[in-house]
């Protein structure tokens, strides 16, 4: 039976299939880029239990679960209002068939501010490492679950030869392996089920222990409430990745400062 990530990753399989453009042109373009935001040092630099775990407040419409979030969000002013709540970084999707996010909305919000700006996409090709250069991004999005071994390496050093960071996805700890394995120094903990969309907040909570002292970590998807931020930091995690709950909260300021307990 097909899988929403199943879907999702056909559809983005199927347009870079189809994608010709000279690799060396879109390398040329990608490094002559401007200096990134340094996304994992924004986030290294917060310490959880003095200052509230650090918040990486999303730019989201939709999901493919529940439909529209916040269809009309202006990002910029959302991204101005995560920044004045105190968030550390950004998360812009800029899938547009499952999400309603676009390159766009990624532009939109990064000009409105001056946080790091990570693309949340499903990355699976060399030129969409570049493409997230390109377009102003400071961090790529690399999902273990999404891609082979050989391909997250690949990816991997790409993206930090052209001066991005990374945030690699895992869901457990065969997944943290691998991208341990790839030199990753971010990781964030999806507590969602890709294949059914569910959220495991045991996960998140099981894998905190496992994560190297050198890694920042992230735990990601369904967090809902200070509570929740509370325990992921007596987890051991850094950062929270938080998108539904900030824009369906009706005030994404005070949201993230409510989590960072600044309220």
């Amino acid at each position: 039976m097909s899988t929403y990530l199943d879907r999702i990753l056909d559809a983005h399989r199927a347009v870079a299939a189809r994608d010709d453009r000279p690799f060396a042109d879109l390398y040329e373009q990608a490094c002559g880029t401007g200096v990134a935001r340094g996304f994992r040092n924004s986030l290294a630099k917060v310490d959880p239990k003095v200052d509230g775990i650090a918040v990486i407040s999303e730019v989201k419409r939709r999901s493919p679960s529940k439909g529209d979030l916040f269809a009309g969000l202006d990002p910029a002013t959302v991204a101005q209002q995560y920044s004045a709540g105190g968030a550390s970084c950004l998360s812009v999707l800029t899938d547009e068939d499952f999400f309603g996010g676009s390159v766009e909305d990624l532009h939109a919000a990064r000009s409105a501010c001056a946080l790091p700006v990570l693309r949340k996409d499903f990355t699976v090709s060399e030129r969409d490492v570049l493409d997230a250069r390109i377009m102003g991004a400071d961090c790529v999005l690399l999902i273990a679950a999404a891609l082979e071994p050989q391909e997250l390496a690949q990816f991997h050093s790409l993206a930090v030869e052209v001066g991005l960071d990374v945030l690699v996805e895992v869901h457990d700890e065969p997944e943290l392996e691998v991208a341990l394995e790839v030199g990753a120094t971010l990781v964030g903990v999806n507590q969602r089920d890709l294949v059914t969309f569910n959220v495991d907040h045991e996960r998140a909570l099981r894998m905190g222990g496992v994560m190297p002292s050198d890694v920042v970590a992230v735990a990601e998807s369904g967090i809902r409430n200070r509570s929740d931020a509370l325990a992921l930091t007596e987890a051991g995690y850094h950062a929270i990745l938080v998108g539904e709950s900030l824009v369906t909260s009706g005030n994404p300021e005070h949201a993230v400062a409510d989590l960072r307990g600044h309220r």
